[in-house]
């Protein structure tokens, strides 16, 4: 077998757990709390374990009982405990808690900082895997105001006592990547996994904040979780900041437009609203429940070669602008889509496309890597009575509108359409505006890119000023 250099060099070059805390111990600066709750005091332990731990704990907590932690740290909201405000308030107890105990005319050169973790670990009966928010406060220089990072994690492992020792590492790699690697977040992002894998701990939201990471844009950092394989899909809000799906889509009726959105025209628009219509109008949809998602999947991002991170911000930008919710995902296939709602909300669900989409997914050779193949796929996506709301198509060269009715799907798949059609899983959106059936975004992008003239009338007025306001989607000089 060949060796890999590259990951031998990385291997080299990753230093122990013990290592890192070693030399944190040893930095006569860097001075702190420890603050772990629902999982013991595993990455303290760490810092015990190496030589010189009073270098760096100033002290260690671990406010197990739930009315020593509300007494500390305040009520959660519904007496939630695993939650991220949860881990903000104990970072932020914490710190200022150190700020009054320790005083800068002792410790003038002092870099103070907070780490703390709020988690569950995998339940007796093994239902419920665990999952957890990590994070540290902490100065870059003294006397400055705090940064911070937080982390929200699933854990993976099938035994408490592993998830426990997993939970250790990843704190030590925290606290060493926010002071040795916070001028570089990508690289602190991968360190994070030293000693660990996404096997073991995924993590499914960061969000860096403060003067360290005061050119960070988070949505970035999400990206890179998703390019990496850290997990499979990071969602924002319309504000563009990052949230965790497992809070967002929770016990949601789900509605979900995949597209490039490159940009966002007139007719992504359109099947949006006309689509939300009909799905608000379904059985046992809340409508005040409703959750749409903007999708845009790794595949699409990498279509047009290695992925240009200010092209992905433009079409963020675009859609937050819109007050849309984005998804980034690593799920080419729809019915991966479905499967991953489907760990978050038993509710209704439904899926907007066009035509020639609907299409592709009824092509087998999609499903070669499964052993039921597309029965299985289908079995997946029409999960709980989901429905498709199909966007008409106009032929370009007969100009016929091509609907449900009257589609052709590969031979083979005739008789599997029919079923799916026939017991009203595909919902043609008849209230469709005609006169942007022609409106090509693939064509509007080229526009944009080159400069050309006329693409305004394709999208919305706001995107078209934003276009030309921000300069998006120009070609490079």
């Amino acid at each position: 077998m060949a060796v890999d250099v590259d990951k031998e060099r990385e291997f080299r070059d990753t230093v122990s757990v013990e290592n890192k805390a070693l030399r944190l111990n040893l930095n006569e600066n860097i001075y702190g709390t420890f603050a772990e709750i629902g999982a013991g005091q595993e990455t303290v332990r760490n810092f015990f374990r190496a030589k010189n731990p009073s270098g760096t704990i100033a002290k260690t907590l671990s406010a197990y009982d739930k009315d020593f932690s509300d007494a500390i740290y305040g009520i959660g909201e519904n007496k939630r405990y695993v939650t991220e405000a949860r881990l903000k308030n104990m970072l932020a107890y914490e710190t200022g808690l150190i700020e009054q105990r320790i005083t800068r005319n002792r410790h003038p050169n002092k870099l103070f900082f907070s780490y703390a973790n709020t988690v569950a670990t995998i339940d007796f009966a093994k239902k419920y895997k665990g999952h957890g928010w990590l994070g540290i406060r902490f100065q870059t220089k003294p006397k400055e105001d705090y940064s911070e990072i937080i982390i929200h994690v699933q854990l993976h492992e099938n035994n408490a006592a592993k998830q426990q020792i997993s939970l250790g590492i990843l704190g030590v790699n925290l606290i060493y990547g926010a002071y040795y690697f916070h001028d570089d977040p990508v690289h602190l992002v991968n360190r994070l996994y030293d000693h660990l894998n996404s096997h073991k701990i995924e993590i499914d939201m960061i969000n860096f904040t403060g003067p360290a990471f005061k050119d960070v844009d988070n949505r970035l950092m999400s990206l890179h979780l998703v390019k990496t394989g850290k997990t499979d899909a990071v969602m924002f809000a319309p504000d563009g900041n990052n949230v965790l799906p497992a809070d967002l889509l929770y016990k949601k009726n789900i509605l979900t437009l995949r597209g490039s959105f490159r940009p966002v025209t007139k007719v992504n628009l359109n099947m949006f609203e006309q689509s939300l219509e009909l799905f608000k109008k379904e059985n046992k949809v809340d409508e005040e429940r409703i959750l749409a998602i903007f999708e845009i999947t790794l595949f699409n991002l990498k279509n047009e070669g290695e992925i240009d991170e200010k092209d992905f911000l433009d079409r963020a930008d675009l859609l937050c602008s819109l007050g849309q919710t984005v998804m980034i995902s690593n799920f080419q296939e729809y019915y991966k889509v479905v499967e991953y709602f489907s760990s978050f909300t038993r509710e209704r669900m439904g899926l907007t496309m066009g035509v020639s989409t609907f299409i592709e997914v009824f092509k087998e050779e999609y499903y070669n890597h499964l052993s039921g193949g597309i029965l299985e796929a289908f079995g997946k996506l029409f999960f709980k009575s989901l429905k498709i709301y199909l966007q008409p198509q106009k032929n370009a060269k007969t100009g016929e509108i091509i609907t449900s009715e009257n589609l052709e799907v590969e031979p083979r798949m005739k008789e599997l359409y029919r079923f799916f059609k026939d017991n009203g899983r595909v919902v043609d959106i008849e209230g469709y505006d005609p006169h942007i059936l022609e409106i090509n975004s693939r064509k509007v992008f080229e526009m944009i890119r080159e400069g050309q003239p006329g693409w305004e009338n394709a999208v919305a007025e706001d995107t078209a000023r934003l276009i030309k306001e921000y300069n998006m989607f120009r070609k490079k000089e």
